[in-house]
C-alpha cells in the first residue's frame, strides 16, 4: 500500500537546497530540472543532479527528478544522463499528452518508476489512457498552474472537474491516488491546511510542496484522525472473523470495498518515517 504523503520540490542547479531538503523529513525529494531552473542553468542542475544520484543512496529519501518537456530540446539528453543511476527513484514527466511519449520514456529509461504530469486539456483528456499506458507509470498528478493558465480558470471551482478526472484515472488504473498540487503561498499554512482537507475529500493522497514548512501541515492533513483509525480497527477485526459482507453492531454494513479502505486507513497510521 501506498503511504507516501509529502512530495517536496527542490531546484536542481541548487546543490546545497537539495542537499537540505534530502533531510527534511519529505517522504520524497523532487529534484527540478523544469520550471524552477533558469535556461542559462540548465546544464548545471543537469550536471549536479547527475553527480547526486551516482551515489546508490543519495540520501534518506528517494530523489525523483522532473525532467524538462519532453517535446523539447532536453529532454533526451536529461534522459540519457540520468537512466541508470544509481540513486534514481523516479521520473516525473511534465506536460503529458499522449501515452506514446511514456513509452518513449520507458525505453529510454526501463525499469524506472514514471510519473505523468498532467498540464493541459488534452493531457486531462487522456489521463486514463496515460495512466494505463505502460507497467512504468506509478502515478499521476496535475500541474495545475499551467492547466489554469490552458483552461483560462481563475477559481478553484474551475479545476473540479480536471480534479476528479485525474483520480478517477488513477484509481481506474491500479495507481495510488494522485498528489495534490502545490499550494504557492508558502506562508499561508492555515490556507495550505484548509485546502488540503477540500483535497482529501475528492480523493487525493497527499501533496507535492515547495518549502519544508509545508511539509507537516500536509501530512496532518492526510493522517487519519484517532476516530478514523478506531473505525478501520474494527472493521478490520470484524472482517478476520466474517470473509463475507456484514453488519456491525452500531448498523453500518461492511463488504470487501469497506474492508480494503480501513486497511489503506491503518496503513497510513502506522506508515513509518
Amino acid at each position: 500500500m501506498d503511504t507516501v504523503l509529502t512530495w517536496l520540490y527542490v531546484p536542481g542547479d541548487r546543490p546545497d537546497v537539495v542537499a537540505k531538503a534530502l533531510h527534511s523529513g519529505a517522504d520524497v525529494v523532487l529534484v527540478d530540472l523544469e520550471d524552477a531552473v533558469a535556461p542559462d542553468r540548465k546544464t548545471y542542475a543537469l550536471e549536479a543532479t547527475t553527480e547526486l544520484l551516482s551515489e546508490p543512496e543519495p540520501g534518506p529519501a528517494p530523489v525523483h527528478v522532473r525532467i524538462n518537456a519532453l517535446d523539447g530540446p532536453l529532454a533526451h539528453t536529461e534522459l540519457r544522463a540520468l537512466a541508470g543511476l544509481p540513486g534514481l527513484a523516479g521520473l516525473r514527466l511534465p506536460k503529458v499528452t499522449d501515452p506514446a511519449q511514456v513509452h518513449e520514456v520507458a525505453a529510454w529509461a526501463p525499469e524506472t518508476p514514471l510519473y505523468a504530469l498532467l498540464e493541459s486539456a488534452l493531457g486531462v483528456e487522456q489521463a486514463y489512457a496515460i495512466a494505463s499506458s505502460h507497467p512504468a507509470i506509478q502515478g499521476l498528478a496535475l500541474g495545475e498552474a499551467d492547466l489554469r493558465a490552458d483552461l483560462g480558470v481563475t477559481d478553484d471551482a474551475g479545476l473540479a472537474y480536471p480534479r476528479s478526472r485525474a483520480i478517477v484515472a488513477a484509481r481506474a488504473a491500479g495507481l495510488a491516488p494522485p498528489p495534490q498540487s502545490v499550494y504557492p503561498d508558502v506562508r499561508d499554512t492555515e490556507g495550505l491546511a484548509r485546502s488540503c482537507a477540500a483535497g482529501r475529500t475528492l480523493g487525493f493522497l497527499g501533496r507535492t510542496a515547495i518549502h519544508p514548512r509545508q511539509l507537516p501541515v500536509i501530512e496532518a492533513a492526510y493522517l487519519p484522525t484517532a476516530a478514523e483509525i478506531e473505525r478501520a480497527e474494527e472493521i478490520v477485526k470484524a472482517a478476520a472473523t466474517d470473509a463475507g459482507a456484514l453488519a456491525l453492531p452500531d448498523g453500518r454494513f461492511v463488504d470487501a470495498a469497506v474492508v480494503a479502505g480501513a486497511q489503506r486507513t491503518l496503513a497510513l497510521a502506522h506508515r513509518r518515517r
